[in-house]
């Protein structure tokens, strides 16, 4: 059992209108874990009920919800969240390169608009199928969520460059060996960038901080040095509900945790891009 928090004071960095949450998992009864993931969230289930009081709380307006990796290739409590939040939610699920169209215009039209590369343990597809998916993504003019440890992210520059789909540079980076703003992993995510498809999202940065909060110093240095860089590139995520956080004493303040991240932002035009315009125009909110 572990005590998550939904309301609570409000940010002291008020959230515009429109504010997008990119990154997020929900659950609902009745869809079992499958081998091979890191089971489902500690009890009680967070579910779609939950996560609108959190909305209310924080200010978000819409959601894209992230297959989560308990549920590995099998989307459906994916659509059931995604039925339940109704137009305010898109989705980011998980398919292959033998997924058919049948299947991928299902998914479209229950509001999946993206996939999700996860080479971390637990995850359901990884890098070795990053052309295959990126394949079928691109045909349906999906986005893919991408996330690995980047700390060698040069070695998969020339393969990520190559993609076809608008494609996000998941959770900071989860530059899990160290980065720093003038080192070759932010070179790197700079040029890819600069190619035209990329983007980087603000999100879970306890997941890869080696200093930790409440300020995530390492984190912030290099999200203020990217976010000045290509600002009309980053998007931002909750996080919610916090998997990794086994007890109550580790779930991070939602409120607190907004402030220290947007706080990365040099302005508020910027901070207003990533929240809105930015999520927007990648996970074609105004097209349903």
């Amino acid at each position: 059992m572990i005590e998550r928090t939904y309301t609570g004071r409000k940010p002291a960095i008020a959230l515009p209108r429109g504010t997008i949450d990119t990154q997020m998992h929900m659950y609902l009864p009745g869809y079992p874990a499958l081998p091979g993931g890191p089971g489902l969230p500690l009890d009680p289930l967070p579910t779609p009920d939950d996560y609108r009081q959190v909305m209310d709380w924080l200010g978000i307006d819409g959601v894209i919800v992230t297959q989560g990796n308990a549920h590995q290739r099998d989307n459906s409590c994916l659509l059931a969240c995604l039925a339940e939040m109704g137009d305010a939610a898109r989705g980011v699920a998980v398919i292959t390169g033998d997924t058919p169209d049948v299947e991928m215009t299902r998914l479209s039209e229950a509001g999946v608009v993206g996939a999700r590369i996860m080479d971390l343990p637990g995850g359901a597809v990884g890098l070795a199928e990053l052309e295959a998916v990126d394949a079928r993504a691109a045909a349906f003019g999906w986005m893919m969520a991408v996330q690995f440890d980047g700390s060698h992210i040069h070695d998969q520059e020339q393969r990520l460059a190559g993609l076809k789909s608008r494609w996000i540079l998941d959770h900071h980076g989860k530059f899990f060996s160290g980065a720093t703003p003038d080192g070759p992993q932010v070179d790197t995510v700079k040029r890819l960038i600069d190619g035209g498809q990329c983007w980087f999202k603000f999100a879970g940065c306890y997941e890869s901080s080696r200093v930790g909060g409440p300020d995530f110093s390492d984190i912030a240095a290099i999200a203020r040095v990217i976010a000045d860089y290509a600002p009309e590139r980053i998007v931002w995520g909750t996080n919610w509900p916090h998997n990794g956080a086994r007890t109550t004493a580790d779930y991070p303040g939602d409120a607190a945790l907004t402030d220290t991240v947007l706080s990365w932002f040099s302005s508020e035009a910027n901070r207003h891009l990533a929240l809105v315009d930015n999520p927007e125009a990648l996970f074609g909110f105004s097209q349903r």
